[in-house]
């Protein structure tokens, strides 16, 4: 399905696939030779603009999103594993984001970077070119450590400077009763899918 939404409707090369349950909504251009396979979603949320260049592919179920604040670049040659999410992010040319890995807000991963199955690449961390993440594994930081999963008090020290609730929504995390003004604020930008146009 092709969404118009925000008054933005998405510009897809006539190279490019689409699946026919996929969902492509909003300020998305995709580029040549460009897959995007069965239940894939790619969002560009309330003014969030997102570019995937030639060649790549979008696997099942794989969603990709960007907001108005955190645009998402995907560069040529990149493979999205099916249930990955990509969200806000840059990713240089030949990037591989494995099966159900997760790649967050002002990430930067450079020309060849693997993000292995169930790996998580927290926002604002820099991977460099042909760094890998191990399968479970965290990447966090700038410059980034990658740390195994049981390693969390190391890893929290790192993220919790990184201040996700204020990076991604704009809530210091002191905010007493944080989720209340998230869920507020969020629910209020999202009020306007209630204006998406199915275009195809």
């Amino acid at each position: 399905m092709i969404i118009e939404h925000a008054g933005k409707r998405p510009t897809i090369d006539p190279t490019a696939s689409i699946a026919l349950d996929a969902t492509i909504c909003g300020d998305v251009s995709i580029g040549p030779n460009t897959r995007v396979l069965y239940g894939a979603r790619i969002i560009g949320e309330s003014g969030g603009k997102i570019q995937i260049g030639s060649d790549c592919i979008v696997m099942e179920n794989a969603v990709i999103r960007a907001t108005a604040n955190h645009p998402c670049v995907i560069n040529d040659a990149c493979l999205i594993g099916p249930n990955a999410h990509v969200v806000g992010a840059v990713l240089d040319d030949e990037v591989f984001i494995a099966t159900a890995a997760a790649v967050f807000h002002g990430a930067r991963l450079e020309r060849g970077v693997e993000v292995r199955v169930h790996a998580t690449v927290h926002l604002r961390t820099r991977l460099h070119a042909g760094m890998i993440v191990p399968i479970s594994w965290i990447a966090v930081g700038d410059p980034v450590q990658i740390l195994p999963p049981e390693k969390h008090e190391e890893i929290w020290a790192i993220q919790k400077p990184l201040n996700f609730p204020d990076w991604v929504y704009g809530v210091p995390r002191e905010t007493p009763n944080i989720m209340r003004h998230i869920s507020s604020s969020l629910s209020k930008s999202l009020e306007v899918i209630r204006n998406d146009i199915a275009v195809s």
